[in-house]
């Protein structure tokens, strides 16, 4: 599995709701869609449970690692920059962290997230 699979996997593990999408035809299941997911208000409310030791989740991909309880070593992402396609500066400077951060924060939106502007730019 993908580390960014696992973020997603934690962060809908979080918000599991159904939507009936129509009306179901006589005998048969109602279709569904998943709803979209507040990714940054799960994250939140995922951070208030730790009591605020959830460090800069919004800006910190580390934090953000750590606050879903994934792995947040060097070569962890190192594997999530390569899924993603992030070349920014060297492996683990903060250069390409925050370009990390940002493009995690894109794929979550990209994937039905909702996720505010300012977190994806």
């Amino acid at each position: 599995m993908s580390i960014f699979s696992s973020i997603w996997d934690r962060i809908r593990g979080r918000r599991d709701e159904v939507v009936p999408t129509s009306a179901p035809a006589p005998g048969t299941a109602a279709p569904t869609a998943v709803a979209p997911v507040d990714v940054e208000a799960v994250l939140q409310s995922m951070a208030d449970m730790k009591g605020g030791a959830a460090g800069n989740w919004r800006t910190s991909i580390v934090d953000l690692l750590k606050l879903l309880g994934l792995d947040s070593s060097l070569e962890a992402r190192k594997e999530l920059a390569g899924e993603l396609g992030v070349n920014a500066g060297p492996h683990g400077s903060a250069e390409q962290n925050i370009a990390l951060s940002k493009a995690v924060w894109r794929k979550m939106a990209e994937n039905g997230g909702l996720v505010p502007a300012s977190l994806r730019d």
